[in-house]
């Protein structure tokens, strides 16, 4: 069974330019190999890259039992633990997709508004007018804040307090590429005490299981039907057998949901600053939108097309997650006219997909409008994933994203610093904006006591 073509550089020179020139690799491997081809970013596997719609749809509507998504997540484990649904397959991967989904559902999100519109009024009151600020710093204080109250429940208190900076410390363990590096290397992954990466990173993860684990059995101790946040629904649900979660599941659940919750979107509103002030049009078009809406239903503002459209751009034009979660081919499948041998690593590239000239003309070019004058497909625009692995969060990350820009933009006028370059980056294994004090406020607006009326 012949693979895809490959670059021709080593394998070694392959996953260091995986590890820090991501999008090069991907476009010049594109460009050379068309729009289905093969790097090895491990010594056992090679990875087949997709981003041909018909190819992914067939990826996406294979038989379950086919593939195998468990085994090609596991950069991920020393973080996210084993009982994480991103690392899950088959019968227990279901078991807890199905458990884990009521929280996310429309009606339960909406009552998270609230909590969405008071953080980012808190945050942004913060921004000195005429003084340039750190746009990452903000919406990563707006996102954790967000998922700590929605999933915890937590707002105030010791608690709250360590988590949300243990949280930041850990995260930024791995937010550059050298630091990255831990997570593609084991061999690298040796505790040679707090002051080695790997020893540092093993005792923030400790410190962060005792305040999981602390609370997850207060909850136990008090119990309190009244409550609505998302943890208090993941310890209520319980499968087709009347089974509940574990306390290792909650765990790691939880930490799923903290870590895949806020730094996806905290650099996705990022992006999306960027791009409506870079774009002065852009930012006349949503602003008027958001103006002639006034004081309305949360729900209802969520819906406006302009806004929905600048956040379906800001998730085509960089997408957070480069790629779909692997799958690893378990039985002989045939894909794109390539028949794949089991052990092979295939993958959706949403980063090439979303800059198809074909689907997209002019992919280069950040334009909303593409969303108002043409609905993709489940296999053309992908941000979240697709099949059954797409992101369980989807809703709510869009909720949060149109909530806290209408937010921003209600309060305050925003502009680029000039001649600030801001380029994708990455940041563990996403793709995220580079950092920098790169926005200034240059004007404050009336302010009625609720910006944004629920």
């Amino acid at each position: 069974m012949k693979l895809p073509d490959s670059p021709q550089s080593p394998k070694f020179i392959q996953l260091l330019q995986w590890i820090y020139q991501p999008l090069q690799l991907m476009e010049a491997s594109a460009k050379a190999h068309g729009d289905c081809f093969t790097l090895w970013l491990t010594n056992q596997q090679p990875m087949v890259f997709l981003s041909n719609p018909q190819a992914v749809q067939q990826l996406f509507t294979a038989p379950l039992e086919q593939l195998d998504a468990r085994a090609s997540a596991q950069i991920l484990q020393p973080l996210l633990g084993e009982n994480s649904l991103l690392l899950l397959s088959g019968e227990t991967h279901q078991r807890q997709r199905k458990l884990l989904t009521p929280p996310f559902h429309g009606e339960r999100m909406k009552a998270y508004g609230d909590i969405i519109t008071n953080i980012t009024t808190e945050v942004i009151s913060n921004w000195k007018l005429g003084q340039p600020f750190s746009v990452r710093n903000s919406m990563q204080e707006i996102a954790l804040r967000v998922i700590l109250q929605a999933v915890f429940g937590l707002s105030a208190g010791e608690r709250y307090t360590k988590l949300e900076k243990r949280l930041c410390d850990i995260l930024d363990l791995t937010a550059s590429g050298l630091r990255a590096s831990l997570s593609f290397f084991p061999a690298l992954q040796v505790d040679l005490g707090r002051w080695s990466p790997w020893g540092n990173f093993l005792r923030q993860r400790e410190e962060i299981d005792q305040l999981l684990y602390a609370e997850i059995q207060d909850r136990r101790d008090h119990p309190d039907p009244s409550r609505t946040d998302i943890l208090t629904l993941m310890m209520a649900a319980r499968d087709e057998n009347g089974e509940p979660m574990t306390d290792v599941e909650l765990r790691d659940e939880l930490m799923t949901l903290l870590v895949a919750g806020h730094e996806t979107t905290a650099s996705a509103l990022t992006w999306a600053l960027y791009w409506i002030h870079k774009l002065p049009s852009v930012r006349e078009k949503l602003v008027a939108e958001l103006d002639n809406f006034g004081e309305g239903d949360l729900n209802e503002l969520t819906r406006l097309p302009y806004l929905t459209a600048v956040c379906q751009e800001t998730l085509r034009i960089y997408p957070i997650a480069m790629v779909t979660i692997p799958r690893i081919v378990k039985t002989p499948l045939e894909i794109g006219g390539y028949e794949f041998a089991p052990g092979t690593m295939l993958v959706g590239c949403i980063y090439l997909m979303h800059r198809r000239p074909d689907l997209y003309p002019q992919p280069q070019e950040f334009q909303p409008e593409r969303f108002l004058e043409k609905q993709y497909s489940l296999y053309e625009y992908l941000p979240f994933g697709g099949s059954n692995r797409r992101c369980l969060g989807m809703a709510f990350a869009l909720y949060e994203m149109k909530l806290v820009l209408a937010t921003v933009l209600k309060n305050l006028d925003l502009a680029l610093v000039d001649n600030y370059p801001v380029k994708p980056i990455r940041r563990g294994v996403t793709l995220a904006p580079s950092g920098g004090k790169w926005l200034i406020a240059t004007a404050q607006h009336q302010k009625t006591k609720n910006p944004v009326e629920v």
